[in-house]
């Protein structure tokens, strides 16, 4: 028979508490979310700096100072002057020294082969920095559920990268070619960008517990959803343009602003046969492109910019109002660079800035479709 409790006793006070059990909801917090989300900020981390190396690689033009692929022994540099010299050899076998650096001495080539060497390497750690981490948390079972397709495709993409870093490395190897292929050169800088694109939504994913997440998804805005989804895609082909630009120094063609050697339209725009080289190799023509797109850009994203500001989420007003800021940023930048041809440290800082607006955008874009919950005095 129990004893006399007190009135005045706290009912309850000495049973257990029983313990929480998540459900199917919480199986996805399962794992290291936060070690996984840490790893990942270091693999953003570097390929943002690989875009920035990759960028004066090309300034540079040392893009074609090695002229093998090698993934394991080119690892290694030179190692003596015998071995300096051969690969000296082998670079003025190619069109570049021969229309571009003819009589270069040994001294220069090794300038422009430790840009090029620096870049590969740089990608040789972020391949062994993926290995290290997804095999290490997929051994400890550590992957929460749902993520090891995600973090595995990563590895996959990262190693396309390379085998196309090669074929645009070797378009500048034969013919009468003084650099790389302006379209492969975009090619290997979009995916670049696909690849931080996929880190930052991944980051921003495993920064809220899955059980957040489906909440915050109730909430959503479709319709600020879809047009910052536009503006993301609008911005990806703007970079893709820019990577054009870049690869044929059409930013060097024509300097004044905002016209185009006196006129609206720039002088022989379609001289090229057949027609269609001249939206890859007809310097007025490709800035052309570049600069309505970006007018086209701006207008786009002031439209979204309307939107977003009428976001019921605070959070989510801030993240396009950061869009915008950056965006006529990146517009501004554009038109000091074209105006002083293009050095090296504006057009570094243009391409810095479009990484900025990329991630900002992609930002903004998860929290229309998650927004953040706040307090009515937040509010």
């Amino acid at each position: 028979m129990a004893g006399k409790r007190s009135i005045f006793e706290e009912v309850g006070a000495d049973a257990p508490k029983p313990s929480a059990t998540g459900g199917l909801i919480d199986a996805g917090r399962r794992g290291a979310r936060r070690g996984i989300r840490a790893w990942l900020m270091v693999l953003f981390a570097l390929v943002v700096v690989m875009i920035a190396v990759g960028g004066l690689t090309r300034l540079t033009d040392s893009g074609l100072s090695i002229t093998e692929w090698r993934p394991v022994t080119g690892a290694l540099p030179p190692m003596s002057e015998a071995h300096w010299q051969a690969e000296f050899d082998k670079y003025r076998a190619i069109p570049q020294y021969e229309l571009l650096n003819k009589g270069m001495s040994l001294a220069e080539f090794k300038a422009i082969y430790w840009w090029e060497w620096g870049h590969r390497q740089l990608g040789r750690v972020i391949g062994l920095v993926w290995a290290l981490g997804f095999f290490g948390f997929l051994l400890a079972r550590q992957i929460p559920r749902g993520w090891t397709g995600r973090l595995l495709i990563l590895g996959a993409l990262g190693g396309a990268q390379g085998a196309i870093g090669w074929w645009m490395v070797a378009s500048g190897l034969t013919g009468e070619m003084i650099a790389v292929a302006s379209y492969r050169l975009a090619t290997h800088l979009g995916l670049a960008f696909v690849i931080l694109g996929l880190i930052a939504w991944y980051v921003m994913a495993l920064g809220r517990e899955e059980r957040e997440l489906m909440q915050a998804r109730r909430g959503r805005e479709d319709r600020l959803f879809r047009l910052s989804t536009g503006l993301m895609h609008f911005t990806f082909l703007q970079i893709l343009l820019g990577a054009l630009v870049a690869g044929i120094d059409a930013g060097r063609s024509y300097t004044d602003w905002p016209l185009m050697a006196g006129g609206f339209l720039p002088p022989d725009m379609m001289a090229l046969q057949p027609w269609w080289r001249n939206l890859f190799e007809n310097p007025g023509t490709v800035q052309f492109i570049h600069r309505m797109s970006g007018y086209l850009l701006l207008a786009f994203g002031i439209v979204v910019w309307l939107r977003g500001r009428r976001s019921a989420h605070g959070t989510t007003r801030g993240a396009f109002n950061a869009v915008l800021a950056v965006l006529l940023l990146q517009m501004l930048l554009g038109i000091v660079t074209v105006i002083h041809i293009a050095p090296w440290h504006l057009a570094i800082t243009h391409q810095f800035v479009a990484v900025m607006l990329w991630v900002l955008i992609l930002r903004a874009r998860f929290l229309s479709l998650y927004p953040r919950a706040q307090s009515i005095r937040g509010g």
